[in-house]
């Protein structure tokens, strides 16, 4: 059982890093700081960014519940 949960939570950490390379950039980073282009307040995710973004949450949640457990049964 131990074995299947961790091999489920590397499963999860792969998905869950394409999920968030997968992402646009919110903002230019340091260079956004003189307030043009794209900044973090410039709208809502749309399409494809929202589903990444959706999902991103989803696979965190289950990353941190399935890391939680593996923890308690390694006590």
């Amino acid at each position: 059982m131990l074995t299947v949960l961790m091999v489920l939570d590397a499963v999860i950490a792969i998905i869950l890093i394409a999920a968030i390379l997968g992402q646009e950039a919110k903002s230019a980073g340091m260079g956004g700081l003189d307030g043009g282009g794209n900044t973090v307040f410039s709208g809502k995710a749309r399409g494809m960014d929202a589903l990444l973004a959706r999902v991103t949450i989803v696979f965190a949640v289950f990353f941190a519940a399935i890391t939680l457990v593996i923890a308690k049964m390694t006590m």
